[in-house]
């Protein structure tokens, strides 16, 4: 029996190419996932160790290495014990703290202010310079060259920095420098200076490391125990070594989130390819009925069969998860040059390498999907009965509907129905949408037992205009399809997944984007809005004043905010001005009600406050009473508010956080934004934002997630079709003599072609209409988790282009197949049994 299923396999290895492609590709994404990952983490850790191996002890304040995030705690106290000990030769701290730079356009670089940092002089440094050279004065500094590339600053020019205190210093740029790993610097940019000027300009008390070199006869352990022992245990000493394989291990954490990310799309790939083993196999044990009638009527048994048909699944899955290993490298290299040209912060310059665990993730993952798929084929490949070797042409498979079939997939429609509902009638959260996820899975299992009772029905639909507009092929076609619904159904299934998911994902997009833009149109119905790098309460007044005074604007509203004692408690209290432009509408009381002396506060400040409408609060040493409780979900609103006036005489000295503006209808876009920029000319650290810019952006972030998801769902549906192909290949092969009996009878070549085509065509469509309309309904309950007055929003257009990309697609995986048997002998088909 080993002999003759390998003889089978090397005979048929155009069918054996088939089966393993959905595989290859299944396991080629998982195999990719962990080649990018760990390539990532290879080069994450070699930087690491490249720029710690300059250092051969460092210094830390006390406790996790988070803590370096917050306030430096190492000072020039403890810099200059450090300098103190026995056998260091150097000792150098690292001060980062904030320098917001100035750009060519006179305001501040960025989103974030830009970090100031100190370039080490000597065998300490562990900055990079990639052009030009480390600052050596006062009034010298260097940038990080992407700030460098995208402010257009050269080497040699003067840039403006200002200073903890606002103040504008001048320096002249002498290098540009590689941030390497320190993801903090790549996201806020950096300029770096002396040490001193560095202490000067971020307004530091002190350094947030300090790195030691010791003589050239003291190595790095010794240098440790000494300097850990003049310090005492207030401070986390580490040797450089140890200091790359904490950052390196940190490192991981972050890369694994990706790559549970990635497997997941992985994972799905894997479950379309198991169907389409499973369809394979199926159809492959219906094929070759008469060549296992006769190996029983030799003297096979039973489990001699099962065993050939378990052994054709390893070999399939072993040879398939081989050639999945080497196109998972070459995707893995392909992300790689991808991220590379696209400069993406991470180091992608490490070399690919296939890994031991990713050697046996992609083979044990690839063979055991394979072999299940064709436990079920196999057990039913032992039912043959010897006699059906007699027979002079295999009967097609019927199938009809159990039962049990009916009754367990209904329990699990309603079961999943129900749990859906649930999770979209409740409170909206992250509970909520698991809820709606789990019900979804049952649904679908659902569906998965049903799908051969619906196939009838739903290719009728699809085919009624294909049956008339093509004639006798289109007609054929139909009937085809129906033949053998469970064979239908598994191979549509593997589609549905796919368009199902894609829907989903557009709802969510769809609705998200609209939700947010209306959210946005009624609590900030804006047009600009003016904030700070550090979004702090240090806008000064006049900036509102001067808005206030121009006839362009139709509403200027000021954000002002402090925290403060409210009945004994820290609470946040904000100014809230009254505009009709601006309406909050309050869960209780009325805001007709809002004057001087009254407050609005927001439901949860008022649960922890334990007050309620007519109850007083007191601010300031001032007593307010209660008018409205707010939904703590409205903005711009705080946890108490009080009227401008009232603020300011409690608050004088609190500055504006943000400014709101509103143009009068009429104004021009141009004149407008001319009055604003002009009136905040005289601040650099007060910056101007569009809400048409804003909402662009967000609507561009949205736009790349649907894109980046889209696109890896979209091997999912490329393993599907292919399954589409393969059904129809071997169905081909299976319907070898009834398409030569039909070309006897007159069908012509073009025809039979046509008919082959138009039956993957309603295959295709089925598949998408199925996966559009569960796609559709999960993806209005996940909206219903994400806020309380979501707006519903399904992109038909979208979700027509899936359905026609679907039976398009199913046309061209049906292309090769329909040649095939259109070229086929007529005379040879007809003697074949």
């Amino acid at each position: 029996m080993f002999k003759t299923t390998l003889a089978g396999l090397l005979a048929h290895k155009l069918r054996l190419m088939l089966t393993s492609l959905a595989i290859t590709l299944g396991v080629g994404f998982i195999a990719g996932t962990f080649v990018l990952t760990d390539t990532i983490d290879a080069g994450f850790a070699q930087k690491f160790t490249a720029d710690a191996a300059k250092i051969p002890v460092a210094v830390l304040p006390k406790g996790d290495d988070a803590d370096r995030q917050q306030e430096p705690i190492l000072t020039t106290g403890d810099l200059a014990k450090v300098r103190g000990v026995k056998g260091v030769a150097d000792a150098q701290g690292i001060v980062q703290g904030t320098a917001p730079l100035i750009g060519k356009n006179g305001k501040v670089a960025g989103s974030r202010a830009t970090s100031g940092i100190s370039i080490t002089e000597g065998a300490l440094n562990r900055t990079v310079i990639t052009k030009g050279s480390a600052p050596a004065a006062a009034t010298e500094a260097v940038l990080d060259k992407d700030t460098a590339k995208t402010r257009e600053f050269a080497i040699g020019d003067t840039i403006t920095v200002l200073d903890s205190k606002q103040v504008k210093h001048q320096f002249t740029l002498v290098g540009v420098f590689d941030v390497g790993v320190n993801q903090e610097l790549s996201f806020t940019g950096a300029v770096g200076f002396t040490a001193d000027t560095a202490l000067r300009m971020t307004g530091a008390k002190g350094f947030r490391e300090i790195d030691v070199r010791g003589g050239d006869d003291v190595s790095p352990e010794d240098l440790r125990a000494s300097v850990t022992a003049a310090l005492g245990s207030g401070y986390t000493v580490k040797t450089g070594t140890q200091l790359a394989d904490d950052l390196a291990a940190e490192n991981n954490m972050d890369t694994s989130f990706i790559r549970m990310g990635l497997l997941l799309f992985g994972v799905i790939a894997m479950l379309v390819a198991a169907l389409v083993i499973y369809n394979t196999f199926n159809i492959l044990v219906a094929q070759r009925t008469r060549e296992m009638a006769l190996l029983r009527c030799i003297g096979a048994t039973k489990k001699q069969i099962f065993g050939s048909i378990l052994l054709e699944s390893v070999v399939v899955g072993v040879l398939s998860s081989v050639l999945g290993l080497l196109i998972g490298l070459g995707l893995g290299a392909a992300a790689l040059a991808v991220l590379g040209a696209v400069d993406a912060p991470i180091p992608t310059g490490v070399g690919v390498s296939l890994s031991p665990q990713t050697i046996v993730v992609g083979l044990v993952v690839g063979i055991i999907v394979t072999v299940a798929a064709a436990l079920l084929p196999a057990r039913a490949a032992t039912r043959v009965a010897p006699i059906a070797a007699l027979r002079s042409q295999v009967e097609e498979s019927t199938f009809r509907a159990g039962v049990l079939r009916i009754v367990f997939g209904a329990l699990f429609l309603l079961a999943g129905a129900a749990v859906t509902a649930k999770g979209a009638a409740g409170e909206p959260g992250q509970d909520a949408l698991l809820t709606v996820m789990a019900g979804g899975c049952v649904f679908f299992l659902g569906v998965l037992v049903l799908a051969p009772l619906i196939v009838k029905p739903l290719s009728a639909f699809v085919g009624w205009l294909p049956a008339r507009l093509f004639g006798v092929p289109g007609k054929l076609a139909v009937d085809n399809s129906r033949r053998n619904p469970k064979r239908a159904a598994t191979t549509t299934v593997a589609l549905t997944i796919g368009v199902t998911l894609m829907t989903l994902i557009s709802v969510v997009t769809t609705t998200t984007r609209a939700t947010v833009s209306e959210q946005l149109n009624k609590q900030f119905p804006v047009d600009y809005m003016i904030g700070t790098q550090q979004h702090d309460s240090s806008i000064p007044r006049t900036v509102a004043a001067e808005l206030r005074s121009k006839p362009e604007f139709g509403a200027v509203v000021v954000v002002r905010e402090t925290e403060a004692r409210v009945n004994g408690k820290s609470v946040s209290v904000g100014a809230f001005t009254v505009d009709p432009e601006f309406k909050v509408t309050p869960v209780k009381g009325a805001m007709k009600d809002f004057g001087p002396g009254t407050a609005a506060v927001t439901s949860w400040t008022a649960k922890d406050l334990g007050v309620t409408i007519g109850d007083t609060v007191k601010a300031a040493g001032k007593d307010y009473r209660v008018v409205a409780l707010l939904s703590d979900q409205s903005s711009p609103v705080y946890g108490v508010n009080l009227t401008e006036q009232d603020f300011d005489a409690a608050f004088p000295r609190v500055m504006d956080k943000q400014i709101l503006i509103k143009v009068k209808d009429g104004v021009a876009t141009d004149t407008s934004r001319r009055i604003v920029e002009a009136a905040t000319e005289p601040y650099p650290s007060v910056l101007v934002e569009s809400a048409a810019e804003t909402r662009g952006a967000f609507d561009e972030a949205l736009d790349m997630m649907t894109m980046i998801i889209t696109g890896l769902l979209g091997l999912a549906v490329l393993i599907s079709l292919l399954g589409i192909a393969n059904t129809l290949s071997l169905s081909v092969h299976e319907r070898t003599r009834e398409s030569a009996l039909l070309r006897a009878l007159g069908l012509t070549r073009p025809q039979l072609r046509r008919m082959l085509s138009i039956e993957a065509l309603v295959l295709g469509l089925i598949g998408a209409l199925v996966g559009v309309a569960l796609g559709v309904t999960f993806g209005w309950a996940a909206t219903q988790t994400m806020v309380s007055d979501v707006i519903f929003r399904a992109p038909v257009l979208q979700i027509l282009g899936f359905v026609a990309l679907s039976g398009v697609a199913g046309v061209v995986a049906a292309l090769l197949p329909a040649r095939r048997a259109a070229n086929a002998s007529i005379v040879g088909s007809l003697a074949s049994s």
